[in-house]
């Protein structure tokens, strides 16, 4: 029986099959076999609340009768991912190793647990590798260590080494390079120094650029700059000739922290862009001179990007904006987004810079001017600053600013829904001012937004007026 889906959305997997790439169609008419993967799909994407378990809608299909097939499940698993549903990837691939239908790689129950940050929800889909043999190669582990390593669980790094010994897995690059991450992030130099070492006397390993970054970040947060140096002029000889843009900016950065501001310059002249302009290299660029206090330099790296440009980068203009703003040179971040905007619209990120510089400099007036032509700007879902957007609040509710106060909230809610803060804002805002709460107090009901204590201190203190 063929299934008429008319004035939807659908996915349709198309191509290869053993590919997980899918293109949407909007408003198809086209008729789908309700056994497709498409149709599977239709039943899971309705379900978007992560906390609503998606096993039953799988448990159903295979009652139906209808087929499973692995490379399917891979593309759904891949697509929870990429709309960031990691729970519900991670209940997929959980079902296919319960299931048992399927001998799963380890890429395939490791693709989202590390974004979930999920030490528990890893440990017990190890576990399960273990028992079904599966945890024979060194993904797994490195995948743990990477976990680990974020968690800041570091000596459980060390139990998994034992246990790769044990079984006689061989540690690769990905896994020297995770324990070396998470020695530098826990500022453990000698053992740094120990898996550096170890990775340099390899035959059969060769050390990325990659790797050096690694060991100069754990050198720069102990305060050993010169060892970083040594590991940044190795960094170099292992940058690759193509594709370089992002060692290269990850160079620039790490140079600006050793506070070397000559090292930086010799980097940037000799590794910058020649033959086409990178915005962001230039962006990175501004960033480090700007860390070094060096706003004139940053000043010069941006007019030599202005010059060469082919499209107009607001992202770079912001980075010149914060060095400004953090150095109180407000005038001059006036001056420079006055040129920057003529014939040109910004982004609300320039504008929502400038209201946090107003703000730290006490021109309130100016912030909130700012802030309204963000949220102006700004795209669905964009919201400001939440300490400059609280200032502004504060300051309009102190003016007494009814106006003002409203058309921030109204600016606000075109992009999502009000904050409790924000209804008790104007809530004493109405009632300093004598006017009607009986429409905020509605509004905040539907917004589900029940009376707690605050809510009702502000109610009562209309009898005190």
């Amino acid at each position: 029986m063929k299934k008429l889906l008319s004035s939807t959305i659908f996915v349709r997997f198309r191509g290869d099959p053993q590919s997980s790439r899918v293109s949407v169609s909007l408003f198809s008419t086209k008729t789908l076999n309700p056994s497709s993967p498409s149709f599977l799909y239709d039943r899971i994407q309705v379900i978007r609340d992560p906390r609503v378990s998606i096993v039953p809608v799988l448990n159903q299909w295979v009652q139906e009768g209808r087929p499973v097939l692995k490379h399917e499940l891979q593309s759904l698993l891949h697509l929870m991912k990429d709309f960031r549903r990691f729970n519900h990837a991670l209940e997929i691939s959980q079902w296919m190793t319960d299931r048992r239908y399927f001998s799963l790689s380890p890429s395939d129950v490791a693709v989202s647990y590390v974004r979930e940050k999920s030490v528990e929800k890893a440990e017990a889909i190890m576990q399960k590798m273990r028992e079904s043999g599966m945890a024979t190669s060194s993904f797994p582990y490195n995948v743990l260590i990477n976990l680990y390593s974020q968690a800041g669980e570091h000596k459980k790094i060390d139990i998994l080494m034992q246990e790769m010994e044990m079984k006689g897995i061989s540690q690769d690059m990905f896994t020297l390079r995770n324990r070396l991450s998470a020695y530098a992030a826990a500022s453990d130099i000698s053992r740094v120094e120990k898996i550096l070492h170890q990775m340099e006397e390899d035959p059969h390993n060769v050390v990325d650029w990659k790797s050096y970054s690694v060991a100069a970040n754990g050198y720069l947060k102990a305060g050993l700059i010169e060892k970083a140096l040594t590991m940044l002029k190795k960094m170099e000889w292992k940058m690759p000739l193509l594709r370089r843009k992002y060692p290269f900016e990850n160079l620039l950065t790490l140079y600006a922290s050793t506070g070397h501001k000559d090292e930086l310059y010799r980097v940037w002249n000799l590794y910058k862009p020649s033959n086409e302009v990178l915005d962001a290299s230039y962006a990175c660029m501004i960033t480090a001179l700007a860390k070094l206090d060096d706003i004139a330099g940053a000043e010069k790296i941006f007019q030599e990007w202005e010059f060469h440009r082919t499209m107009y980068d607001f992202r770079v203009l912001n980075r010149l904006l914060v060095a400004y703003c953090k150095k109180g040179l407000i005038n001059k971040a006036e001056s420079v987004v006055k040129k920057a905007i003529e014939g040109r619209t910004p982004y609300a990120s320039t504008w929502n810079i400038l209201a946090i510089g107003y703000m730290e400099h006490k021109q309130m007036p100016k912030a909130v001017e700012m802030l309204k032509n963000a949220m102006f700007i700004g795209r669905q879902g964009w919201r400001p600053n939440t300490v400059v957007l609280a200032a502004c609040l504060e300051y309009l509710e102190g003016q007494g600013d009814i106006k003002g106060l409203e058309e921030i909230v109204r600016l606000y809610k075109n992009s999502g829904p009000l904050t409790r803060d924000i209804y008790h804002r104007l809530l004493r805002t109405y009632i300093a001012a004598g006017q009607s709460i009986s429409e905020v107090l509605d509004q905040m009901k539907m917004d589900g937004f029940t009376a707690d204590e605050e809510t009702h201190k502000i109610l009562e203190s209309r009898t005190s007026l």
